[in-house]
This record gives structure tokens, sequence and C-alpha cells, in this order.
């Protein structure tokens, strides 16, 4: 099988980037067209063994004993707010009605995904967690097609699904009635249409340049309706749907698909690929990854607006007056948006306002300040006369405290090598991450990484194929290359094994229980 050594030069160096003053050897139309074109990937056949294998084995992890623990019979940490918010949906038909406490903060989607499974197995742990643990095997099945396609590699997507699997991050927040893996589920959804959409805008130009109409504009020719980017728009407004925190997925994954619009026509020869992306894509960019994303939040409101007892569902005429032209359920779905924003802008760090487990974002990378979800100190089955029952939310530390070296690698083979695939990694990442730092006196918590795991797990999948190396490259330099990663991955699931009884609530010895607990900041 092929492995992320590259099958086209477009594989590892996108050779959009380079300049049409310098352009590589053998700049005639089948050159250029050879160039354009993704890499050959495996047949289909063995890529969806590959992907149903490892994503079976992921939902067998993340669903075994899923409704175990729970407190008493209730849920667990923030379960408390979105599971009961859940239930509340289902027995509505899928709104809310009942704000507890005024703590609806957040959009619809997540509670109506979670009211699935407690509607389907009734009003327990599997039923409350039943959708999260779904999310997060679709998830590991998603992030074996994206490795696959951008490393043009079975084993190094089949390596990417392991490591996802065995992330204590991703696998705790499978296993909880919240929100975050429904964010995380989507959002990779729209990258792996945005990589889809890239691989198909390229064999559409190479097309045009095999035939010659190419550069008959200065600006490129239009590439017809793009369906993978549009499937993008409909993933990040569902994203939206869950949490506000996808609208900066939006404008990052919309930057980077002009961006790619822009090199591909480069990389055609194009007379001005920047002037014609925005000409021939931005409109259309804005349509797909805007317009539509717009259209998919709203829908997500379809019960909100089609109900009578809503929350806040007909303010207007009460609260608001009726004298604008706006339509009066829009008029209304703002009112409700602003009490949610304000809740949002007043949840700050203070004296009197901290929450013990809370962290701010220079510490999520490494994962430096875990969650404690959940303790009991006076449990049995550990074979002690006192065990102790705890959830720790952590992200494996084989790869999370690795997390610095892979970005400044990626940075690296982005900027020098002009390689596409670690840029895409960063946009994802970042677009999860540093939007934090706007305003880092709210109150912020380790979870909200949820969506950052899965483009941390394809940085370092794409760097374990640099060091795998290429088919061809020899057989001591492939063998030496395959056993370093064996290692690692082997590494990575030993780590996870270790953390297994606290990632899952599974009794241990008081002194297991300070063994697991590897740095003073866990505690």
């Amino acid at each position: 099988m092929s492995l992320i050594a590259p099958q086209s030069a477009d594989d590892v160096v996108d050779v959009g980037d380079v300049p049409p003053t310098s352009p590589p050897p053998g700049n005639d139309r089948a050159t250029r067209a050879q160039q354009l074109e993704p890499g050959p990937l495996s047949s289909t056949l063995r890529g969806w063994l590959v992907t149903l294998s490892v994503a079976l084995l992921g939902g067998v992890v993340r669903f075994w004993n899923l409704g175990f623990p729970t407190d008493k019979g209730t849920p667990i940490f923030d379960e408390k707010h979105y599971v009961p918010q859940g239930a509340q949906v289902w027995r509505n038909g899928g709104y809310e009605d009942n704000p507890g406490y005024e703590l609806i903060v957040h959009p619809p989607l997540g509670k109506q995904l979670i009211a699935l499974g407690e509607g389907l197995f009734g009003y327990d742990g599997v039923g409350w967690r039943f959708a999260s643990a779904l999310a997060g095997t679709l998830t590991i099945l998603l992030v074996v097609r994206i490795a696959r396609r951008m490393s043009r590699s079975d084993l190094i997507g089949a390596i990417a699904g392991v490591l996802l699997i065995a992330d204590g991050v991703s696998h705790v927040q499978s296993r909880m009635g919240m929100l975050d893996i429904f964010l995380a589920l989507f959002v990779v959804v729209a990258f792996a249409c945005l990589v889809a959409d890239r691989d198909q805008v390229r064999s559409r130009l190479a097309v045009a340049v095999r035939e010659g109409w190419a550069t008959q504009s200065v600006f490129g020719p239009a590439l017809g309706f793009r369906w993978w980017r549009f499937g993008a728009g409909v993933a990040l407004g569902l994203a939206c749907g869950v949490k506000w925190s996808g609208v900066w997925y939006i404008a990052f994954f919309g930057v980077l698909s002009v961006v790619w619009s822009a090199l591909a026509r480069r990389s055609a020869g194009v007379e001005r690929p920047w002037t014609g992306a925005v000409v021939r894509d931005l409109l259309p960019s804005l349509f797909s990854l805007l317009v539509i994303p717009i259209l998919a939040y709203l829908g997500t409101w379809w019960a909100w607006f089609a109900s009578e007892t809503a929350i806040d569902r007909h303010v207007v005429g009460a609260k608001l007056p009726d004298n604008s032209w706006i339509p009066d359920p829009l008029r209304a779905l703002w009112y409700y948006s602003s009490n949610v924003l304000d809740f949002h802008t007043k949840l700050v760090t203070s004296d009197t306002n901290r929450h013990p487990w809370e962290s701010k974002p220079w510490t999520w990378p490494m994962g430096l300040r875990p969650m404690l979800y959940y303790y009991e100190g006076a449990v049995t089955g550990c074979g002690a006369a006192t065990c102790v029952g705890a959830i720790m939310l952590i992200g494996t530390p084989a790869m999370w405290w690795l997390a610095f070296p892979v970005l400044a690698w990626a940075m690296w083979k982005s900027i020098a090598k002009l390689d596409w695939r670690y840029a895409a990694v960063l946009v994802g990442y970042g677009a999860g991450f540093l939007p934090w730092f706007i305003n880092v006196d709210r109150q912020m918590y380790f979870f909200y990484v949820t969506p950052m795991a899965p483009f941390l797990v394809l940085g370092i999948a794409l760097a374990l194929g640099e060091i795998l190396g290429a088919a061809n490259s020899g057989q001591e330099r492939r063998g030496t290359g395959l056993l370093v990663v064996a290692l690692y991955v082997g590494l990575v699931v030993a780590n996870f094994v270790w953390l297994w009884p606290i990632l899952n609530g599974i009794p241990i010895t008081q002194e297991m229980w300070e063994a697991q607990r590897w740095l003073p900041s866990w505690r």
C-alpha cells in the first residue's frame, strides 16, 4: 500500500504555491495537469474495509459500559444541565420551555441529539450518552478518511483513527451527555468536505489544463457548483447549532477555501490567480460558507419557531414593541440570543466566581489542567478495603505533551515546504484554540479543547508518515521507520490503557488514584 510519501508532487508540496515566474520543470499542459491532480488512493473496497474496521474498534471502546457511572442514577458533572434539557426537548417535540435557573445558554441541536438517545433508550446513563458515543465513533471514522485522503495512505488513515481512539479527551467526551462532542463531529465533517472539495477543484482544473481552456481568461475558468463546499457550509451551520463557537470555524475555513482556490488556479498557470479566486470563487464561497451556515443554523431552531410555549418565542408584543419590518420570529430569536450572549459575557473569573477546575487556553495544548468530572471515595470493587471511583478529562500525555513540537513542525512544513496538509491542520487547530485568547477573563474549561483533538491527531499522523518514509525508500530505511512508528503508536495505546480506570470511573485503590495523577496541576 502507498504510504504518506507522494504519488504526485501535490502530496507533499503544493505546486500551487510556486510562483508562475518560476514554473516547475516541464511546464507543458500534461505536466501542469499531472501536478494538479491529487495523488491516487487505494482501492475503494480496501479503503472502506480499513475505515470500518477502525471505526468498529472505536465504537466498541466508546460504547463499553456506557451507562456507568452515574450519581446515584442521576447525571454527573455538566450532564446535570444538558440531560434534563434533553428530556424536556423530547417531551416537547424539539424545544425547551422551562429555563431552570436561567441556564439554557446554547442552541438546541446538541440537546435534540441527546434527546433522541433518551427517547430510544430511556432516561438513564445509556440513554443520555448514546448520541455522544455515536458522535465520537463517527468522528473516528471521519478522521480515518481525512488522514487517508491527505496522505494517500490507508495505513496512515488507520493510525490516525487508532490515535483518536486512544485520546483521553475524545474518549471521555464521547461518554458524556454534554455538547462538545457534537461540535467536534460537525467541525470534522466540515473539514472533511473541504479537503474533498480541494481535491475536486484541482481535478476540475486539471481537465481544463489538459483541454487548453484553463487560461482563456486571466482569472481562470469557472469551476461549476461545488457540492463538497456546500456540504461544509451545512456542517458549519449545524456546528453553530450546537455551540456558537462554531462561528470561528466558518471564518477560518472560509479563508482556507478561498486560499486553496487561488493556489489551485496558480498551479493551472492562471495569469491572475488571486484576483481570479476573488472574481470566480468569493461570492460562491460566501454563499456556501456563510449564507448556507446561517440557514442551517436557523434550521436547528425549527421546533422553537413552530412552538407556542418555547422560551421567549412570543416576546414580540410583550417584551418587544410590535413595530418592525423584521419578522416577529426572527426578532424573538434575536432577543433570546441576546440574553444568552449576556450570560456568556458576564461569565468571568473573579474572586467570588471561580470554578476549582477552570483553566486558561495557554494550558490546553499540553493538558496541564484537566477536569475532574466524577469522584466517589467510598466504592467497592478494587480488592481493597477502600476504593476510589473517578473520571478525569485528560488528554493522553503521549500525544498531548507533544503538541508544541507537532505544531512547530507543522508550521515549518507549511512555511518552508509549502505543505498544504499541515497548513490545513493548523487552521483547524487554530480555529478551536486562538479565539479563546480574545477574552481571557472569561471562565474557561479544558473540555473546550474537544474539537481541537482531531486536528492534533491529524498532525501527529502526518508526522508519523514522514518518519515511516516512502514505499520505495529502501528496506532498511523503511524498516526503521516502521519500527519507530509502531513503538510510538504502542506507547500511546499503553498510555491510554494506563489511564483507562480514571477515564471510565472504574474502582481503583487510593494508591492507584494517586499514581494516576502525574502532575501537581492534575490535583
